[in-house]
């Protein structure tokens, strides 16, 4: 394992504690990450180093953007967003 090479495969599940978080931090190299600090676990969520690698996270970051609202919207409806919003593929509401 090379000092820019942190991977793992794995599949946790938990429930966020009191102080869970999420950021955007500079990662090794530079590179943007998505750091998930789940109070107490904590993951990075990166790519590889390429721009097709890249466009997979931004991707992905897009579609954990939709279903993370989705999944707010089922469980907190009452407190969802005022005003709709378009569908960035579609363009409907």
């Amino acid at each position: 394992m090379t000092g820019d090479d942190y991977s793992m495969a794995y599949q946790v599940g938990c429930a966020p504690g009191p102080n869970a978080a999420v950021a955007m931090a500079p990662g090794p190299g530079g590179m943007p990450v998505l750091v998930v600090y789940l109070d107490p676990v904590n993951m990075v969520i990166h790519s590889a180093s390429s721009p097709a690698a890249n466009r997979d996270l931004a991707g992905f970051c897009r579609e954990l953007a939709r279903e993370a609202t989705r999944l707010a919207d089922a469980i907190d409806p009452a407190h969802g967003p005022r005003h709709l919003l378009r569908d960035e593929v579609s363009g409907d509401a």
